[in-house]
C-alpha cells in the first residue's frame, strides 16, 4: 500500500526549532528537527541502538550464521564509537511519532520526486552527517545543526537544492506520517543545551548577520545571477556552489521560474556568445 502525504498545520504557534552541531550528535538534531521539539537525546538514541544490536544479533543466531563472527562482537553496527548512528537507529526513533521514512529513490517515493514541495520533510546523510530539511507552517527551511539558525527555502529552490545533493553523493529519505503539531515537552525541560526556539523572522536576522560563516560542506559556490529572486539563506548556499553541472541545474531551474522576457534575453545572450565563439573558430 502507497503511503501517503500528511498534510501539515500549523506547529509551536509558528515558531521555529532549531539545534546547533554539538559534539558529533548531528543524528540527534536530525530527528529533533524533523519533530521540531528535543523530542530525543543521544542517550534516547543509544537505546534504541543497543535495541537494533540485540535483535540483529538474535536473527543471525536463529538463521544459523554464527560461522560470520560479525554480529556476534561488542562492536555496535547501528552507533559508532564516535556517536554517529544508522538510519535504522532514526527511522525507529520516528517510528515512535507514527513517522515513516522511505529512501527518496524508491517507488513509493516517485511522487515526492516531481513535486518534493507536497511533501513535509525530508533527512539528508553523507557521510557521518545528518540533517533535515523541513517544511513549518507552509514554509520550507533547512534545519542543517551546521548552520546557526534555519535557513529559509523558496518552494521552486527546493527541488533543484534536492537535484544538487544526489548529484554530490547525498542519501535523501523522505518522511511521512502524522508529524506533532506541539512539542509536549514544558519550557523547563526543553533545554538541552544546544536547542533554541526561532521566530522566522529570528532566523533570517541570525542568518544575515553571520553571512558565509553558516556554511556546510554540503554546498559549494555557485550562480550570482538571478539570485535576487531568493531568500538570503538561497543566495547564501548559491554562492557556495562551484561544479558546472550543478550550477546548470540550479540555472535551469530559476529559468523556469523567471519571466518569458527574462528566458528570451538569455536565450539571445546564450546564441550570441555561441556565435562568437564559431567566428574566432573560423
Amino acid at each position: 500500500m502507497m503511503a501517503t502525504t500528511t498534510m501539515e498545520g500549523a506547529s509551536n504557534g509558528g515558531i521555529l526549532y532549531h539545534e546547533v552541531q554539538e559534539s558529533k550528535l548531528c543524528a540527534v538534531h536530525c530527528v529533533n528537527t524533523v519533530l521540531q521539539g528535543p523530542f530525543f537525546s543521544e542517550f534516547d538514541l543509544a537505546a534504541l541502538a543497543s535495541d537494533l544490536d540485540l535483535k540483529e544479533r538474535q536473527m543471525m543466531i536463529q538463521g544459523a550464521a554464527a560461522s560470520s563472527g560479525d554480529f556476534f562482537s561488542e562492536e555496535s553496527h547501528n552507533v559508532s564509537l564516535d556517536g554517529d548512528f544508522s538510519i535504522q537507529v532514526l527511522e525507529k526513533a520516528l517510528e515512535v511519532w507514527d513517522l515513516q521514512v522511505i529512501p527518496l529513490h524508491s517507488p513509493v517515493a516517485e511522487p515526492a520526486q516531481i513535486d518534493p514541495e507536497l511533501e513535509n520533510a525530508f533527512i539528508c546523510h553523507l557521510h557521518d552527517h545528518w540533517f533535515c530539511i523541513r517544511k513549518v507552517n507552509g514554509e520550507w527551511y533547512n534545519f542543517d545543526s551546521l548552520y546557526a539558525a534555519p535557513m529559509h527555502l523558496s518552494k521552486f529552490y527546493l527541488s533543484a537544492y534536492l537535484d544538487t545533493l544526489k548529484g554530490a553523493g547525498w542519501s535523501i529519505f523522505l518522511v511521512r506520517g502524522n508529524f506533532p503539531k506541539e512539542c509536549p515537552i514544558s519550557a523547563s525541560e526543553a533545554s538541552n543545551g544546544y536547542g533554541q526556539w526561532l521566530s522566522p523572522e529570528d532566523a533570517e536576522r541570525i542568518t544575515k548577520s553571520l553571512g558565509s560563516s553558516t556554511q556546510a560542506p554540503s554546498e559549494k559556490p555557485s550562480l550570482n545571477q538571478q539570485s535576487s529572486d531568493l531568500s538570503y539563506g538561497e543566495a547564501e548556499m548559491l554562492s557556495q556552489m562551484e561544479d558546472d553541472d550543478l550550477k546548470a541545474a540550479i540555472a535551469a531551474s530559476l529559468m523556469d521560474s523567471a519571466p518569458a522576457s527574462s528566458k528570451s534575453e538569455a536565450v539571445a545572450s546564450s546564441q550570441d556568445e555561441n556565435e562568437s565563439s564559431k567566428n574566432k573558430v573560423e
